[in-house]
């Protein structure tokens, strides 16, 4: 779960930023890229040059780049809230990663200067005549690449009123979280497994062709196996296949080639651990070889999931089918 916070000055950010740390979300600040600069430039960390500053590398690099920048840093696996959205391309970049949902945080023009007198950060404006003209200017930049805070508003999933008690904005932010987890996107069992499929082929040693497989039985991994020379034999890497060491045409001179493939050595290694597949679902990065499919048949398994056609699909896939086994390419 990814929440981005958008807002005006004063209106909470840092505070709902603070409530989804505590329980458990690493936060990111697209400005801190700014204040970082900022800081080797030896220049004063105030607003204005932060903005200034943003609407510069906007100019630069685009202006999505500080949302694309922030991104990069984000693994699948997290839960993040990132602070400072302040541009339409910024949302746009952002919303590139699954599960990405932007929270907008807003509070009355008066309270929201109180709460920044009170703060006193990064030399906020003293006045409120003051703050209601850099407010105005922040809201809707002159140029495309400019702040452009009132359409970075209007973007927003959900939105927050947080004029009352610290308390109150908490389970309004509780309220929103648990809408939320409801819509997740979890990938359905066979990106689950062709995931996992993608990952087991990086322990190939071949370097013609990296490929991976596992037997699933019961929504559980009974087996995996990936594509290299035989136990015990120098790896494809270092030399041990010459025909694959030769770097020649991919298909051609297979009868010379010492490495066994993923599905082999998933079927393989089932028995030499006593492992049952009949009745088994394999997935494979790459569709089966003939070789491979004749023991994909005869060993029981029921299902081939498959991402990548291989040279000799047509013949396999024929071969599968008149064997009653089904075949599908996700």
């Amino acid at each position: 779960m990814i929440i981005g916070l958008t807002g005006k000055n004063g209106s909470g950010k840092g505070e709902v930023a603070n409530f989804l740390q505590a329980a458990g979300f690493t936060y990111y600040s697209l400005s801190d890229v700014l204040r970082e600069e900022l800081k080797k430039r030896g220049k004063e960390i105030t607003r204005q040059n932060l903005t200034d500053f943003a609407n510069e590398l906007r100019q630069q690099k685009g202006a999505g780049c500080l949302g694309l920048l922030t991104a990069a840093k984000l693994k699948p696996d997290g839960n993040y809230v990132i602070d400072s959205i302040r541009h339409p391309s910024e949302v746009e970049a952002l919303k590139q990663t699954p599960n990405f949902y932007l929270l907008a945080v807003d509070a009355d023009p008066q309270t929201r200067f109180e709460r920044i007198k009170l703060r006193s950060r990064e030399k906020d404006t003293v006045t409120y005549e003051a703050f209601v003209e850099q407010e105005a200017k922040e809201a809707a930049g002159k140029k495309p690449t400019d702040q452009q805070l009132n359409r970075t508003l209007e973007m927003a999933d959900a939105r927050i009123e947080n004029n009352g008690t610290l308390e109150e904005l908490h389970q309004k932010v509780r309220q929103i979280i648990q809408t939320v987890a409801i819509d997740i996107k979890r990938p359905d069992w066979d990106d689950y497994f062709m995931q996992i499929a993608r990952q087991v082929a990086l322990r190939s040693n071949c370097i013609k062709r990296k490929v991976a497989a596992l037997l699933v039985k019961d929504q559980r991994i009974i087996s995996t196996g990936y594509n290299g020379t035989p136990r015990g034999i120098k790896n494809c890497n270092e030399g041990g296949c010459p025909r694959c060491h030769k770097i020649g045409t991919s298909g051609a001179n297979l009868e010379s080639c010492l490495c066994s493939h993923a599905e082999e050595n998933s079927i393989v290694q089932s028995a030499y651990h006593g492992v049952n597949i009949k009745g088994a679902t394999l997935y494979t990065t790459f569709s089966p070889c003939l070789g491979c499919t004749k023991m994909i048949i005869n060993s029981g398994i029921k299902e081939v999931v498959y991402n990548h056609a291989y040279n000799l699909e047509e013949i396999s896939s024929k071969l599968l089918k008149e064997a009653g086994i089904i075949i599908r390419q996700l």
